[in-house]
């Protein structure tokens, strides 16, 4: 299941987990009680009887799919170029992973997008699964994981205000770029008393 890093990601998942049991997928957190409560509160309210792994649980991660079990994945991350590459995202060179090609490559696992928002006016949520992914991956990092990001994209652009952008999606940049995220401060005058 190929999600993205939406407000409503929580939610998203937890209505999905009505439908059929999904397996899921995060980042551990630096202080162990908020990763606590993170892991638990996954599992209790949106993953149903599924289980958690956390994102450097390939081995684990991988046997579930094998298995048939569905796995919520969020691709949308700059984790570096450990495991990923940089592809354009909104026209812009990202550190993007390529792991969604690799599972699907390695685990026979269908890529089944899906998108989560919410309607305006407190009118509820609206979760679209749409179409398997058919042709991947084809086998090139580069192809497979511009794909996603063109998913990715479009998702973003069903409530651009609703996506997290705070997880600084460019902060690796490719060499000889500046950073995105170091803009100037602007120089507080200070008046003097006179």
């Amino acid at each position: 299941m190929l999600g993205i890093h939406f407000t409503t990601l929580e939610i998203g998942a937890a209505a999905m987990s009505t439908v059929f049991e999904m397996d899921g997928m995060y980042r551990a957190h630096g202080n162990p009680v908020y990763d606590f409560l993170q892991a638990r509160g996954r599992l209790n309210k949106g993953m149903g009887n599924g289980v958690v792994y956390e994102r450097r649980d390939v081995r684990g991660t991988m046997k579930a799919l094998k298995n048939g079990r569905a796995l919520w994945y969020g691709p949308d991350q700059d984790y570096g170029l450990q495991q990923g590459l940089f592809v354009p995202f909104f026209n812009i060179q990202a550190a993007t992973v390529y792991a969604t090609a690799r599972f699907a490559d390695k685990t026979g696992a269908a890529v089944v997008p899906f998108s989560h928002i919410r309607l305006p006016g407190a009118r509820g949520y609206k979760v679209t699964i749409h179409p398997a992914l058919e042709n991947f991956p084809v086998g090139d990092d580069l192809v497979d994981t511009t794909r996603i990001n063109k998913i990715v994209e479009e998702f973003i652009m069903l409530q651009p205000d609703q996506y997290l952008w705070v997880h600084r999606r460019f902060k690796n940049r490719p060499e000889g770029e500046p950073d995105l995220y170091d803009l100037p401060t602007k120089k507080k005058s200070r008046r003097r008393a006179g």
